[in-house]
């Protein structure tokens, strides 16, 4: 197969899909790898680092589109790219085509098979290849939580651990997940009070286990919501729910009770966000103030750290890209059945039930979908 990776033009956005040893994997087994030039630089990766591996440098994404039968990517197409798609190819990337519906009509316009990494799902409902970019998104939205509290940034002014003789500021963190609990890790080592809220009690549990007390863990309700980010300094929105919108757990008069020069920190904003307040945001213009609270909203909150980004994310999304290249979809799909609930598209068909209801459009299953392809 010949495997194509295009450079990605998401403001801000410096991650490649692909890394040496992933280069190699391929070329080792027969596959063609097709980079755009200068790809990987912003992750650190020079041109010649994956020529070394066997991989062709092209000039230009029209070179890669143009051949490739599967394109790899970090972000979803920006409507600058979606044209060069041709019918047939296999598209792997974040898609999170719930918040994107105009991408998603024009995907479902293009005849393609685009496999979402934020669906692909194993039977016990974690999602492997989100996971890394969650752990994070969910450190660095407590990193920037922090700086955004800085009078000199916006904030009210407060040190996240205070200091002797001061109270350390509150973190709620909403969502006991994987991008929360590393939420919950970094503003703890930042040795602020931390809450975090979930409605299952079984994650809350394992927090408990784990922090022994450290971390104040609740169950979430709209009561317990309201109240306890009326008495934040940071709030950290992780909620999640696979290929859907995220639910809009922080209302508008919840942000409006906050006081003036709060954070709030929307990791869930790929997603549509999880505060009625946000809209999305860049790492260039990363905060709006929205009833003297601030609102940090990045799409792309990993891109700002590419190269880890990049090698933690393709560790995941390898072993998969290689079955694709290897295999074709069906195939990979009956090896890897996970694999499955990654495929959101395929021609004109929504695969996914999820974002199929998000998209209003009709569920068509996977495996149907690809036998009348």
């Amino acid at each position: 197969m010949i495997v194509g990776v295009p450079r990605e033009i998401k403001t801000d956005e410096h991650r490649i899909a692909i890394t040496p040893v992933g280069v190699r994997e391929l070329t080792d087994r027969g596959h063609d790898v097709l980079i755009q030039k200068g790809a990987g630089e912003g992750s650190s990766l020079s041109d010649a680092l994956f020529e070394a591996q066997g991989a062709k440098i092209v000039p230009t994404a029209e070179d890669v589109f143009a051949t490739a039968e599967m394109i790899l990517k970090v972000k979803e197409p920006q409507a600058s790219e979606t044209h060069l798609f041709r019918e047939g190819q296999v598209l792997f990337t974040f898609l999170h085509l719930a918040a994107y519906q105009d991408l998603a009509a024009d995907l479902m316009s293009r005849g393609i098979i685009a496999i979402a990494y934020e669906t692909v799902q194993m039977a016990n409902r974690a999602l492997p290849l989100l996971a890394p970019m969650s752990e994070i998104a969910g450190r660095m939205a407590t990193q920037a939580g922090a700086h955004f509290l800085e009078k000199a940034h916006g904030g009210k002014g407060v040190l996240l651990g205070g200091v002797a003789g001061v109270a350390p500021a509150r973190v709620v963190v909403i969502g006991g997940g994987i991008a929360g609990s590393n939420a919950a890790v970094i503003a703890m080592g930042m040795q602020a009070d931390v809450v975090v809220l979930d409605n299952n009690v079984d994650k809350l549990r394992a927090l408990d286990s784990l922090y022994q007390g450290r971390v104040v863990t609740l169950h979430s309700n709209r009561l317990t919501i309201e109240e306890q980010v009326s008495a934040a300094d940071l709030v950290v929105g992780t909620v999640l729910v696979p290929g859907a919108s995220a639910p809009k757990l922080v209302t508008e008069d919840m942000v409006k009770a906050m006081r003036p020069g709060s954070v709030l920190a929307d990791v869930a904003i790929d997603q549509g966000g999880c505060f009625q307040t946000s809209r999305e945001t860049t790492h260039t213009d990363p905060v709006f103030s929205t009833h003297d609270v601030i609102h940090y909203a990045v799409g792309n909150i990993p891109g700002a750290v590419p190269h880890t980004s990049t090698y933690a994310l393709t560790n995941a999304t390898m072993r998969y890209a290689v079955s694709l290249a290897d295999r074709g979809v069906e195939a990979s799909i009956s090896a890897l059945p996970e694999l499955a609930g990654g495929v959101n598209v395929v021609g004109d068909r929504v695969c996914h039930p999820a974002v199929a209801e998000s998209l209003g459009e009709s569920y068509v299953p996977p495996i149907e979908a690809l036998a009348s392809a």
